[in-house]
């Protein structure tokens, strides 16, 4: 929340206290940060490969050594398990080694006869970061950005500013030289002083599709600016349940693509689309089972909890309303969603059979609810997974080999997973989607690509 006097405080989700308060970035300081960085990136463009990345290996090692520590603001910040948290800081480490094998093999100088092309840094890019991975996919972006020799202004989340300040220390820890990373503290209005400034050079976006939209229009008057857009999803996850000798199996995959860091990363499923057959009441209903069944506690809890606190009250109330409005247009609760604490993000998840509503709101709720869809045959399952805006995770359920295969080539999507949680995605694959879900810039091992720009020429002794 930002108060008048510009501070703003960052809350624990669990139990409403304060995790951070400080002051968001005015104009003037936004400046001094760019400006700072300007200044840096000529010093840190000559720094040889070998150099700066030894500096992010040191980066890696610092993670490993603090992963308590900053798994520990992260849980207490965002509220999911702590567990899960460790899980992130771990992935942050391990993106240094993933960056590196992909600038060598993506962005490595090659010729043919006296053509050789180079790659070059953009300069200054900024980097917009989401609340649901605070560490995680901010570090996908920054990390490989600062490899190919830019300098980054980061703007967190306002959810998670603490998470950011302590990776901040990782990285001054590990010798960044200063002026080479700023962070930029502050909400929407701090957000638009960042990317609407003149001095950057591109920006680098992870969060909802109305931001990137306006992030899009305004970079159309800059077309020599990078902006990399990945802006989640309505994702569809078919089960071909007449295809299926594992129910219990099935509904693990489902549990886990719908309901995993309480339903708040952007690829997990949203809407369940079930082929009929005679299995379908009986996998629905042991689905709902296992939902009810779900362990839902704070973050620090043992044994670790499946589901914590959506990221904020603010979110949790937010949801029920989703749910509300759904229910209001025909959906049929097989299990309804709560707010189980007021003033806390503890939510209960939410199963909704919504066949009978005709034009459906093709929106991300980011939380635990799953939209339940019965139709009669693959081709109409394929036809209701393609029914968005967004393309971002697809997914299939099914023994059958070839009709997953007849179905890959139909589904639009940027990541399309078979009997796999549609969370499962790795860090040394691409990641990002077509349509509403991203501008075709994919991050993970891909972002080399939109860290530097390929400079070719011809060259004769």
């Amino acid at each position: 929340m930002t108060t008048e006097n510009n501070t703003f405080k960052s809350l624990n989700p669990s139990d409403g206290s304060t995790v951070w308060e400080g002051s968001a970035s005015t104009r003037e300081e936004v400046d001094q940060a760019v400006n700072s960085a300007q200044r840096s990136f000529k010093n840190w463009q000559g720094f040889s490969i070998e150099s700066r990345i030894e500096i992010l290996r040191r980066f890696a090692t610092v993670l490993e050594t603090r992963n308590s520590q900053l798994a520990t603001i992260i849980s207490k910040e965002i509220g999911k398990s702590f567990a899960e948290s460790q899980a992130e800081v771990k992935a942050m480490a391990g993106k240094v080694e993933i960056s590196i094998q992909a600038h060598h093999k993506r962005c490595a100088e090659f010729s043919s006869g006296p053509a050789v092309t180079r790659f070059k840094p953009h300069g200054i890019l900024a980097v917009l970061g989401p609340y649901n991975f605070p560490g995680h996919l901010p570090n996908g972006h920054i990390v490989p950005a600062l490899l190919a020799g830019n300098t980054v202004i980061f703007k967190p989340s306002e959810q998670a500013p603490a998470v950011a300040d302590f990776t901040f220390d990782c990285w001054k820890e590990a010798g960044l030289p200063e002026g080479v990373l700023h962070v930029i503290q502050g909400g929407t209005s701090t957000a638009k002083l960042v990317a609407a400034h003149p001095g950057i050079d591109g920006l680098l976006f992870t969060g909802s599709a109305t931001t990137g939209k306006i992030l899009a229009r305004q970079f159309a008057e800059t077309p020599g600016k990078i902006l990399a857009l990945e802006m989640g999803g309505n994702n569809p996850l078919i089960v071909d349940s007449g295809n299926i000798k594992d129910i219990d199996n099935a509904v693990s995959i489902c549990l886990n693509s719908a309901f995993l860091s309480t339903g708040q990363r952007c690829t997990c499923a949203r809407r369940l689309i079930v082929v009929d057959s005679p299995k379908s009441d009986t996998f629905l209903a042991s689905l709902v089972s296992g939902a009810q069944a779900l362990v839902i506690d704070d973050p620090f809890a043992n044994p670790p909890p499946f589901m914590g606190p959506l990221a904020s009250a603010g979110f949790a109330e937010s949801l029920i309303k989703a749910q509300d409005d759904l229910v209001s247009m025909g959906a049929n609760p097989l299990l309804r969603a709560s707010h189980l604490q007021p003033g806390t993000g503890f939510v209960s998840p939410g199963i909704l059979e919504v066949s009978s509503i005709e034009n459906p709101p093709d929106e991300e709720i980011f939380g635990p609810i799953l939209q339940v869809y019965k139709v009669p045959d693959l081709p109409s399952a394929i036809k209701r997974a393609n029914a968005t805006r967004f393309g971002l995770a697809a997914g299939f359920i099914g023994d059958d080999e070839a009709r997953y295969r007849d179905s890959f080539p139909q589904l639009r999507a940027g990541i399309i997973n078979w009997n796999v949680q549609l969370t499962g995605a790795s860090s040394a694959a691409p990641f990002g989607g077509i349509g509403d879900s991203g501008n075709l810039r994919p991050a993970a091992y891909f972002a080399a690509d939109y860290c530097s720009y390929p400079v070719a020429s011809m060259e004769k002794p």
